[in-house]
């Protein structure tokens, strides 16, 4: 038999209560505790150091069960008399309303007297998942330990016999949703190795071998340089971060593409922290920024009085770099001239200063960045063909920020620490809300966009306030405020934005239906008509405002007509 629809939770509300005057939650009479992810999180990530992935699911599976069993001994309490499906649906809600996980029952058929259950369900927003891929990024099993762990322990407890839960999709895995499928224990052909799984053991497993374990991971090859190792642990990074530890051993020329601010200049210098020459000059010039007649010497030094001014001789940037990597950003940008003489370079390894008769030796390797498409460039005749040829030898693509939203959260919190250290500012890190907008947000400006929004966070937060949301986007309207009243339950405050505005509007006499239009309208106006900003705004999807401003429309000419 389908699963209906959940019932309302509105009975399970009301058995929450928050105590202030002992600093005590309850909820049915059980004690709880409200903790942060963020806590969680790090508890996670450190038994995973610590003992191990194997060892962690384990411990997390039973603390898991342990929590079901729990709250399985209140869904007959809570429902009495109420359908048996009703009553089994405690537990999906309760593990909605305790922050776990958003559950949607798609199968579940049930018979506590024939012992008979299957149950399918679907899972989003899971903590373990947002927490597990923030901290250690995709994975090729699933991650839901602990939800998986209370699933079974409160159907166990429920049906009075032992039901085990198997997650068979996890957003961790890629997959759109994660989906979990519960059965008796004696009707999966693995059951005693699922039962295993929540055998209690000894936490001394082996750690001499998990030691040995955890340095040989440290000791992976880091592409690291003065501001740290490049942060990020997607896939479309991870592709681009091994074509760059392959190009490390060698002396290939390298061309890094991608859009402007994805990083270009950081990989470069991760490529020359791996290789051979780590230990020789890195020198960085933007060919974009040279005036016109300065390029040749600044490339390749000049003799005294090769030209106007020109005082004394001086070595240029390809003898400056002699014996380590020379990076050339805005390749594209480079004159035709200057072109000609960079083949030349590459081609015999050896420079010419302006006003010289002799060429220099040198022993430099040549990083190139562009964000332009070179083969076009060549056709319109702003790039020579040959030199072409040459520098895209290796290209290696960046991705852009968009493209790998696994990574946002971690590049964000190491520039938190980078900018706390050089403004000499304590900040905590980021509110659950700020990495939340940090998410959903474009990134137009990439990485550089990143810095800067982060640097701002920092510096307008106060000292020892984490970065909320208005800190990083300061045109993000505030959210509902809650309070907790004498009973102990939230209510929507009366002092909050959202009450006063509402409050006016009524003074005013403004209807709902022009207030949504205005707010709508305003919307658009600060966001200079992007959608998706403005939907954001105003917490919305960019379908659902899309609907909004076409109803609007049509009402317009309704009362026009």
């Amino acid at each position: 038999m389908t699963a209906p629809q959940l019932p309302s939770d509105r009975d399970l509300r009301r058995l929450v209560q928050f105590s202030s005057g002992d600093g005590r939650i309850w909820l049915a009479g059980q004690r709880m505790v409200l903790v942060h992810a963020a806590a969680l999180s790090s508890l996670r990530s450190e038994l995973i150091n610590t003992i191990g992935p194997i060892a962690t699911r384990r411990l997390l599976l039973r603390a898991g069960f342990a929590a079901g069993e729990q709250d399985a001994a209140l869904a007959r309490q809570i429902r009495p008399g109420r359908p048996l499906q009703e009553m089994f649906a405690v537990g999906p809600q309760l593990h909605m309303l305790e922050g776990s996980v958003q559950v949607t029952p798609e199968l579940l058929n049930l018979d506590p007297e024939a012992g008979s259950f299957h149950g399918i369900f679907r899972w989003d927003h899971s903590w373990e998942v947002e927490t597990h891929v923030r901290d250690f990024g995709p994975q090729a099993e699933p991650v839901c330990w602990m939800l998986l762990g209370y699933a079974s322990g409160y159907t166990s407890a429920f049906m009075g016999r032992p039901i085990l839960y198997k997650e068979v999709a996890c957003e961790a895995c890629g997959a759109a949703s994660c989906r979990i499928e519960g059965r008796p224990v004696a009707e999966w052909p693995d059951g005693e190795q699922l039962s295993r799984d929540y055998d209690a053991d000894s936490m001394l497993l082996k750690l001499e071998n998990l030691a040995s374990e955890v340095q040989s991971l440290r000791s992976t090859l880091q592409a690291a340089d003065d501001l740290g190792p490049l942060v990020g642990h997607s896939r479309a990074f991870n592709v681009a971060l091994d074509l760059l530890r392959k190009a490390a051993a060698t002396n290939v020329t390298v061309l890094l593409t991608g859009e402007t601010g994805v990083g270009k200049e950081r990989f470069a210098r991760g490529l020359h922290a791996m290789s051979s020459r780590k230990d020789k000059p890195f020198i960085a010039v933007n060919c974009a920024a040279l005036p016109g007649d300065l390029i040749e010497s600044e490339l390749f030094g000049a003799e005294k009085g090769a030209y106007t001014g020109s005082a004394a001789s001086r070595p240029g940037r390809f003898e400056r770099a002699d014996g380590g990597t020379l990076f050339l950003d805005e390749l594209g940008e480079l004159p035709l001239s200057a072109q000609a003489k960079l083949l030349r370079v590459l081609q015999d390894g050896a420079v010419e200063r302006l006003g010289a008769t002799q060429a220099r030796k040198v022993n430099v390797r040549i990083v190139a960045a562009t964000n332009l498409d070179l083969a076009a460039a060549v056709k319109s005749g702003r790039f020579r063909q040959d030199l072409m040829y040459r520098i895209d030898v290796y290209p290696i693509l960046i991705p852009a920020l968009r493209e790998r939203p696994d990574d946002i959260e971690p590049l964000a919190l190491h520039l938190l620490q980078r900018f706390t250290s050089l403004h000499e500012k304590t900040v905590p890190g980021f509110t659950d809300r700020a990495l939340d907008a940090l998410r959903h947000h474009d990134w137009p400006g990439n990485v550089r966009e990143l810095e800067n929004l982060v640097e701002r966070g920092v510096i307008l937060a106060g000292a020892g306030e984490m970065v909320d949301a208005c800190h990083l986007f300061p045109s993000l309207p505030s959210r509902s405020e809650m309070t907790v009243n004498q009973a102990g339950r939230l209510e929507r405050s009366a002092d909050g934005p959202a009450a006063t505005v509402a409050r006016e509007a009524l003074v005013r006499g403004i209807s709902l239906e022009d207030l949504e239009s205005e707010l709508i309208q305003a919307a658009m106006q600060a966001s200079e008509g992007n959608l998706s900003a403005a939907a954001r705004m105003l917490g919305l999807t960019r379908p659902q405002m899309s609907y909004r401003l076409e109803r609007i429309k049509a009402r317009d000419v309704d009362s026009v007509g």
